[in-house]
């Protein structure tokens, strides 16, 4: 077969991002705190772009007392004596009206920084390493021990194996299990275990409870413990269920993560993206542009971009392409907040009984429907409606608890959320000592007339978060 070159020419259809229209999306699915650090980073970079002030406005007989105030001498300093003027005349001058100058006077004392005060909160590496500093163990064993700790987790679980520390540290296996023995015993009691159950028993140690019921228990009934089974725990070790019971409360006293009170995670706090109030004239929809920075053009570079001459060509495609940058996130950005509008515009109209009412008259919605009701493609409404919430007088929802399947009732279709939150308050009020079966709540619900089958049940107590009947029992 012969090898030959030749041109075909070929007509297609393919679907391309632009790059504004991939800035576009980008923003559209940022959440309110995350847009607000990228609009800062990009009035950072982009010196084109600059952040709207609004300046307080001041009367105006306020600003012509203001200007008869302040007298400006135009009288112009000849250079003689701009050459003889000393700094010390300097600062003699401008201390000869009362002014304190400062870190100038000698007889001042320089201020200690605000940054003392300020103590770095101790994490679980440090709390660790301090005691190990302060422990009587041999050298060999004080460097694993090292070792040891840099592999705790933000829990307090060691998560590296034996045979991992053996070959970081060419430590003997001895030295490894000394080391590890050593860290176990630091506080808080419980750290440096490999598992939940080592976890417990080192706790159990620190409270010299070692060899009681307790530890025959977490050794061999975790599994009936978590099921709460306590009655084949009783005939297992031949004990009265009080004394098993009693044993189950110390147990659920200990911290199955030894190291949360040192943790470093920050408590991120729900932002609203969008308010909804009710007035005398109807409901209003209001953009949170809380900490958002209003951005605008800086005028100074579009002007430097009309005076060709004075710059490069280099100068002028670097300043040309930021123009370019910034229209086009002030662009997509005005458009974010118009689609976010009109997909908060429609869940009001299409979920207005709960706004008046509550979460009992949540009406099924689904993505299409306000997809449709707005003109915009599906993805988009998915877009918006992720990772935002919306604020109203009934509280803060994620955007998706608008949306919800439809379950058919003699009243018509409910949603599955309003069933979620029937579950969930059945389950509050229900007896702890007899908790009721997923049976039993599907019964409860066709008295309402809600007809649903028991998985079902079953299946929104799981997505609740909510145990089994048997894990619900409280034993007293």
């Amino acid at each position: 077969m012969a090898l030959e070159s030749r041109l075909d020419l070929k007509l297609s259809q393919k679907l391309i991002l632009t790059p504004q229209l991939q800035q576009a999306i980008k923003l559209l699915q940022m959440p309110q705190i995350e847009l607000a650090q990228t609009l800062n980073n990009e009035l950072v970079e982009n010196p084109f772009l600059e952040e709207e002030i609004e300046e307080p406005e001041m009367d105006g007989q306020i600003v012509e007392d203001i200007g008869a105030s302040v007298s400006v001498d135009d009288t112009e300093i000849p250079l003689e004596g701009l050459m003889n003027f000393s700094v010390d005349e300097y600062f003699e001058e401008r201390g000869s009206d009362g002014r304190d100058l400062g870190y100038f006077a000698p007889d001042i004392e320089e201020q200690p920084s605000y940054e003392i005060f300020f103590s770095k909160k101790l994490d679980l590496y440090d709390h660790l390493l301090w005691q190990l500093r302060l422990s009587n163990a041999p050298d060999r064993v004080r460097i694993v021990a090292e070792v040891v700790i840099g592999n705790i987790d933000e829990d307090g679980y060691l998560r590296a194996t034996e045979d991992e520390l053996i070959s970081s540290t060419d430590a003997n296996i001895d030295t490894v299990k000394s080391a590890v023995e050593l860290v176990q015993g630091f506080d808080p009691p419980g750290v440096g275990a490999r598992n939940l159950k080592e976890c417990l028993l080192l706790q159990l140690k620190a409270l010299n409870l070692s060899g009681t019921l307790i530890e025959k228990i977490i050794v061999n009934n975790m599994e009936d413990l978590q099921k709460k089974k306590y009655n084949n725990i009783a005939r297992q070790y031949n004990s009265p269920i009080d004394d098993i019971i009693a044993a189950v409360k110390i147990i659920e006293g200990l911290n199955p993560r030894p190291a949360t009170s040192f943790s470093s995670v920050e408590t991120n706090y729900i932002v609203p993206d969008v308010f909804i109030t009710k007035s005398d004239e109807g409901y209003q929809i209001i953009l949170n542009e809380e900490g958002m920075p209003r951005l605008r053009l800086n005028n100074s570079y579009r002007k430097l971009l009309l005076r060709k001459e004075s710059l490069t060509k280099e100068e002028r495609e670097f300043l040309k392409e930021k123009l370019r940058l910034a229209t086009e996130l002030i662009k997509s950005l005005d458009q974010r907040n118009k689609t976010i509008y009109k997909v908060s515009e429609s869940i009001l109209k299409f979920q207005r009984d709960f706004f008046d009412k509550g979460v009992q008259f949540l009406k099924p919605l689904n993505l299409r429907d306000v997809a449709s009701d707005i003109n915009m493609h599906e993805s988009t409404v998915s877009r918006v409606t992720s990772n935002k919430f919306l604020a109203c007088s009934h509280g803060v929802f994620s955007f998706r608890f608008f949306f919800s399947s439809a379950i058919h009732s003699d009243n018509g279709q409910v949603s599955s959320t309003f069933v979620k939150d029937i579950i969930k308050r059945i389950i509050s009020e229900e007896d702890p000592r007899k908790p009721l079966s997923d049976q039993m709540i599907t019964d409860m619900l066709k008295k309402q007339n809600i007809i649903i089958a028991r998985r079902t049940v079953a299946k929104y107590r799981e997505e609740l978060k909510i145990p089994p009947q048997n894990q619900r029992k409280i034993y007293e």
